[in-house]
């Protein structure tokens, strides 16, 4: 299954979607940002432990600075959509909220495209249409 990108996917997004779940329980009587950072915490422990479970961990000095720099990069947008995705969670509803925050597969095709020189087929688009298509109408108002 390592090799099956789908499934894989298919995992994450399961996973997402329980994680708009707990998160919107688990926010009640909390600040956002103080959640976000407990949050942050399980995860650094829970991936400590498999990475050293598994033996994935190597010497981080071996990277190459274009590698470290966009890791970096990486951690630094991810911290920030989880305080913004925790923020929203705090305030709307759990079912608005996370179909929004999956905007970002729209943009994420858009930056793959302008940056990577990834070419979706014309179906796709229509696919990535359809996502942006429902963002919109989730955040029309009434």
């Amino acid at each position: 299954m390592t090799s099956n990108w789908f499934a894989w996917a298919l995992l994450s997004a399961g996973f997402a979607a329980l994680t708009a779940i707990f998160a919107k329980i688990g926010l009640e009587g909390v600040n956002s940002d103080f959640a976000t950072l407990i949050r942050t915490v399980v995860i650094l422990i829970v991936l400590a432990g498999f990475v050293w479970a598994t033996g994935a961990i190597s010497d981080p000095r071996q990277l190459s600075f274009k590698t470290l720099v966009f890791l970096v990069a990486s951690g630094l947008a991810t911290g920030a959509s989880w305080v913004c995705y925790f923020r929203a969670l705090k305030v709307g509803e759990a079912s608005k909220v996370a179909p929004v925050d999956k905007f970002s597969l729209v943009l994420v095709a858009v930056f793959a495209f302008l940056f990577l020189g990834e070419r979706p087929v014309p179906r796709e688009w229509l696919g990535i249409a359809l996502v942006g298509a429902g963002v919109v109408l989730l955040a029309w108002k009434r």
